[in-house]
């Protein structure tokens, strides 16, 4: 591969045998190099390929501002998320991840500290990639001498599962987004007269835990569990909200033949609880 822009020391621009812009990064792989020169194999330490021009101008922008050990760290954790889950993730886990990681240590120094309205969830949802944040924030310690609260884990927990979820492909994607758009029609003729707030926290948190229940069952993946008493307690003390949860349940098992376990009604029946009452 030939050298076509140098970013820094550490990033240039240049083009895969299939003829695709890539970045290269690599400890002082464009020191003192020009435009047309042979990159050095030796010092690539890794190749960005993402599916966009678009994609690859903001990672480009993104890297060209980094320090070198926060590349390499972000590197490293996608590199063990890979290895833990045993599943393959898009090249753009890169860009987002980096410029979280980023943006949390700028908070961290300023001593600013936000909180993830989604931590419950995710801690029970989905605790392998939680579990991988947690370790992530180990390596930015490590690396970086940083340290992060546990509310970074699940954000980062949050990435990898979106992640996830985006290489499914375009056909799962379209398949998610109609059955959120039916099951939002669902709740919508159950409460006539009530307008859901799309800007509103708990309308981000029931989207959210619908894409990844979605997620969840068509993988096989159901939340199970015995608490037969919590679920009697929503039947009486949210009526409407869990009639209106049989109703989605209804929908999966009519249109994808799926039964929705205890779990999945009781967790529909409160965030839809959430979402309609302000």
């Amino acid at each position: 591969m030939k050298i076509e822009k140098i970013i820094n020391n550490n990033i240039i621009r240049s083009s895969d045998d299939s003829h695709n812009e890539v970045l290269v990064m690599g400890c002082g792989i464009g020191f003192k190099k020009e435009i047309g020169m042979m990159i050095d194999s030796k010092k690539i330490d890794k190749i960005y390929r993402l599916q966009s021009k678009q994609a690859l101008s903001k990672l480009e922008t993104l890297l060209a501002g980094l320090s070198l050990e926060t590349i390499q760290t972000t590197n490293e954790i996608v590199d063990y998320a890979k290895t833990s889950l045993g599943n393959p993730l898009p090249d753009n886990i890169y860009l987002t991840l980096a410029d979280h990681i980023q943006f949390a240590i700028e908070r961290a120094n300023e001593g600013l500290t936000i909180k993830n309205a989604l931590l419950w969830e995710i801690k029970r949802f989905y605790n392998h990639e939680f579990l991988i944040g947690q370790e992530a924030l180990e390596i930015i310690n490590q690396n970086l001498n940083v340290v992060l609260p546990e509310d970074e884990a699940a954000f980062i927990a949050l990435h990898l599962a979106s992640a996830t979820l985006d290489f499914a492909g375009t056909a799962q994607t379209k398949q998610t987004m109609t059955i959120i758009k039916q099951v939002l029609t669902i709740i919508k003729y159950h409460f006539v007269g009530i307008e859901l707030d799309e800007n509103s926290l708990h309308y981000d948190r029931f989207i959210t835990h619908l894409k990844f229940f979605i997620q969840r069952v068509f993988s096989g993946n159901e939340l199970e569990s015995d608490d037969e008493d919590f679920l009697i307690m929503l039947k009486e003390k949210y009526k409407e909200e869990y009639l209106c949860t049989l109703k989605v349940y209804d929908y999966f098992l009519k249109q994808y033949d799926i039964q929705l376990t205890n779990d999945e009604i009781m967790y529909l029946t409160i965030h839809i609880r959430r979402m309609t009452h302000k």
